[in-house]
């Protein structure tokens, strides 16, 4: 369990016992440390693997964490999200404890939102309420209530702005006029699953020891997220013992704004005196380059004098362990159309050089950005994907693509099976040769009936020149006509290794085993991977990384964003950058432009966190905001030339 793992991994995976906190570069290997950490302890008997609760952010971080315990023979272990963990205890204890069954939970609070706004008659376009909500998330995970929020807005010094223009004690009586709504309807949303937990474990002993004696050890992954209230129910999970194992980076803490804080972390070795701290800071992900850029920008942060009280804490220093790899570029634009064409040139290049598109994000501050590159990446023929939108599996096509799939499924009988072997050999999906193997043409036929189903939805062959809702749609579906022939490459191959050592293949694959599988990952949210270029916001890209790496839009009142004044607003926006940066392997692009529109006076001006990127100039006594040897006239056509 322990090969491979360097000094530091190592360290964290042998303390089994009593408090650990392990901070956590970006890139230096944390899922591997704890995954490592929860196998080993199984393998030496020191953990149960029933008794282990594993706690992560996202459905995706606890599939990924579930499926590496898997393969390290740690089966059992229980890898959820607060919110997953806490809804099964809820629904489980709920008759006992209160009685009747769970009110129904409310995924989107919006619609209810906007409810309390008409009843108060708010303003409530979608922006505004989409501000509301979030503004209640916000307050509820920070432990406020209605008839505490006002006075805990106002006692801060100078009360930050609010949604919609409302003052704070309007606000209130929104939220309470909410959870009236809720109330009536026999209602509950996500904040209230912790709470209401949190308050049966506090309230009744007996359920809370049986929940004690269910998990004996905790491991909490993104430890710098963790809001108030979580902490509340990660301290009722624990009770009085301190097996508890926190992995964190508090340069990453890039949610305050949804009540994530990182003092639980930088107090965690306050709270445990004796706590084992180990510091993982070798970054296997991206070159020294990159690295560098990294440590670069945190080196130049500085607390202002309104800066929260611990919350400033020295920044782990990476150490890159990778090859050397090119250096950053840095490139100014005449205006966004001529930067987003730009990245496009560049993207198109990465992928002459062989570089896949699924292996290249572009990143920005907001969402709004991001039409002007589906724009550029559709007019030059570039596949692309955009993150961060509705769920993978909520979205019509794809329900509309799972009742089809399921209905032939359920169609499907031996006798069609048997048929499917007859198809002829050579189709047009590289499947060129004969049926050499068992279930080979049998993968050919579920192949192209996947296709005929989903080309009624919007599937092509070739991906729409447009951008949109026809694209989104194109692209969806033809993630799961990719799954389809992963599933059927990965059957062929197993077909021929059984052949060639003379044992009973896997007999036809079919079309419900598609079925099976998409099932499988609906229910765990496990959307297949869409191929194309990512578009993503800095916030939906924690926590993935690429090849290659586009952060765009590097302007002042984008990065900052304008509404960041406070020196902690501050902070965090440097620390979304870092976030940005940190998600890159081998190519890192940077970039800004002068103005909004073709044409417009040059008005705006570079990021000022661009000065702590770049490296000195030679014979400078500042930092240049332009590349390296060019004047402004190159620079301004987009030059790729690198600093």
């Amino acid at each position: 369990m322990l090969d491979g793992l360097d000094p530091e991994q190592r360290q964290a995976a042998t303390a089994l016992r009593g408090p650990v906190c392990i901070l956590a570069g970006a890139g230096t290997g944390k899922t591997r440390a704890i995954t490592h950490r929860i196998a080993y302890g199984i393998a030496t008997g020191v953990y149960t693997p029933q008794k282990v609760l594993a706690l992560t952010f996202t459905t995706r971080a606890a599939n990924e964490m579930r499926n590496r315990l898997r393969v390290l023979g740690a089966d059992g272990v229980q890898a959820r999200t607060f919110h997953s963990a806490a809804l099964r205890q809820l629904q489980y204890f709920w008759p006992q404890a209160i009685g009747g069954s769970v009110p129904e939970l409310v995924e989107h609070k919006a619609r209810l939102i906007a409810q309390a706004a008409g009843a108060m008659r708010l303003s409530n376009d979608r922006a505004t309420i989409r501000d509301l909500a979030g503004e209640v998330e916000k307050a509820k995970v920070s432990m406020l209530t209605p008839d505490t929020y006002a006075a805990a807005h106002e006692s801060g010094g100078v009360p930050r702005p609010l949604p919609g223009g409302h003052d704070a004690r309007t606000i209130a009586r929104l939220w309470q006029t909410y959870e009236e709504i809720k109330t009536d309807r026999n209602q509950i949303d996500f904040e209230d699953v912790l709470l209401l937990t949190v308050g049966i474990l506090e309230e009744d002993e007996r359920i809370a020891a049986t929940v004690r004696a269910q998990y004996r050890h905790f491991v909490v992954d993104e430890y710098q997220d963790v809001s108030p209230l979580q902490q509340r129910l990660l301290d009722a999970w624990l009770g009085p013992r301190d097996d508890l194992c926190v992995v964190g980076d508090a340069s990453q803490t890039i949610y305050s704004f949804t009540g994530a804080t990182s003092r639980h972390l930088l107090d965690f070795p306050r709270r445990y005196p004796e706590a084992t701290v180990v510091k993982l800071v070798r970054d296997y992900r991206s070159t020294p380059q990159i690295v560098n850029t990294a440590n670069r920008l945190l080196a130049a942060r500085r607390p202002g004098p309104d800066s929260t009280p611990g919350t400033w804490a020295t920044p782990l220093r990476l150490v890159g362990q990778r090859k050397e790899g090119p250096a950053p570029s840095w490139n100014e634009y005449d205006d966004d159309q001529l930067e987003a064409q730009g990245t496009a040139v560049r993207i198109q290049d990465l992928l002459d050089d062989g570089v896949p598109a699924s292996e290249i994000a572009v990143l920005f501050r907001t969402n709004g950005q991001a039409q002007a590159y589906e724009t550029a990446l559709a007019d030059a023929g570039i596949g692309f994907r955009l993150r961060g939108t509705e769920q993978f599996f909520r979205r019509p096509e794809i329900r509309q693509a799972l009742l089809q799939i399921r209905s032939g499924a359920q169609a499907e009988t031996p006798a069609t099976a048997d048929d499917a072997t007859a198809t002829p050999a050579g189709d047009t999906h590289g499947n060129s040769g004969g049926a050499a193997a068992t279930g080979t043409a049998g993968a050919a036929a579920v192949r192209q009936t996947v296709r005929d189903m989903l080309s009624s939805l919007g599937w092509s062959p070739q991906a729409p020149r447009v951008t949109g809702a026809v694209r989104e749609t194109w692209e969806s579906l033809a993630a799961l006509v990719d799954m389809t022939d992963r599933m059927a490459a990965a059957h062929e191959e197993a077909a021929r290794t059984a052949e060639e050592h003379g044992r009973t293949g896997p007999g036809e694959f079919t079309l419900r085993q598609v079925a099976e599988e998409l099932s499988r990952r609906a229910t765990q949210q496990d959307a297949p991977a869409v191929e194309g270029v990512t578009l993503a916001s800095l916030h939906s890209a924690k926590g993935l990384e690429w090849d290659a790496v586009f952060l765009v839009g590097l302007t002042e009142g984008l990065m900052p964003i304008t509404f960041a004044e406070t020196s902690d607003e501050i902070d965090e926006e440097r620390r979304l950058l870092y976030v940005g940066i940190t998600r890159a392997r081998e190519h890192l692009m940077l970039s800004w432009s002068l103005t909004r529109t073709p044409g417009g006076r040059p008005n705006r001006r570079a990021s000022r966190f661009i000065d702590d990127l770049l490296p000195e100039r030679p014979g400078s006594s500042r930092r240049s905001t332009r590349p390296a040897g060019q004047g402004r006239g190159a620079a301004r056509r987009g030059s790729t030339r690198r600093a």
